[in-house]
């Protein structure tokens, strides 16, 4: 089961919305392009994301500048249609297209020999796709997202079981999250 919320920062405090991720968002752009239409001016919009106690995520978006990105287990996340809109090339480390790029350099002219083929079947079938092998398990992206919040990067690692309740409570938002969860 997931859950996603989006918290504002306004000048009273912060302000909690629920959102169908699914219906509205394909992208990582649509993701910040939603997370802005919720900000009061250029302030801060973090989307929390979480899958039960597999993995979190955090998108910060402030005004327009480039979404920031934390996941807490890449691998987890991987496996998940929310978690394949935060896992980008970049954030992985990745060259963007690097996969295309990869097929296009094969020469797939039906003389190719049997094994070869058929150990990159069996990658994909385990995967999901044969980029997913690259994705490391544990944690991507930018552990000081919340830094400047009052969320260490280590107390962001060490987050566990309910990560989006405790990130709520250190931001003294944990009431209006609960209205939406």
């Amino acid at each position: 089961m997931y859950f996603a919320a989006l918290l504002a920062r306004t000048e009273d405090g912060w302000e909690a919305s629920d959102t169908e991720l699914l219906d509205n968002v394909e992208t990582l752009s649509d993701l910040a392009d939603l997370a802005r239409e919720a900000a009061a001016e250029d302030d801060t919009v973090l989307v929390l994301i979480e899958q039960e106690d597999a993995w979190f995520g955090v998108v910060r978006i402030d005004g327009e500048d480039d979404p920031r990105i934390y996941v807490s287990d890449a691998a987890a996340a991987a496996r998940s249609s929310y978690g394949e809109i935060l896992l980008t090339d970049e954030l992985l480390g990745r060259e963007p297209g690097g996969d295309d790029a990869d097929l296009e350099s094969l020469d797939l002219d039906g003389t190719e020999d049997g094994e070869d083929e058929d150990d990159d079947n069996d990658d994909n079938d385990d995967k999901g796709g044969g980029s997913a092998e690259a994705v490391p398990h544990g944690p991507v992206g930018d552990p000081g997202v919340l830094d400047d919040l009052g969320i260490s990067e280590k107390e962001l690692k060490s987050l566990s079981q309910d990560a989006l309740g405790e990130i709520a409570e250190a931001l003294g938002a944990s009431e209006v999250l609960e209205t939406v969860r």
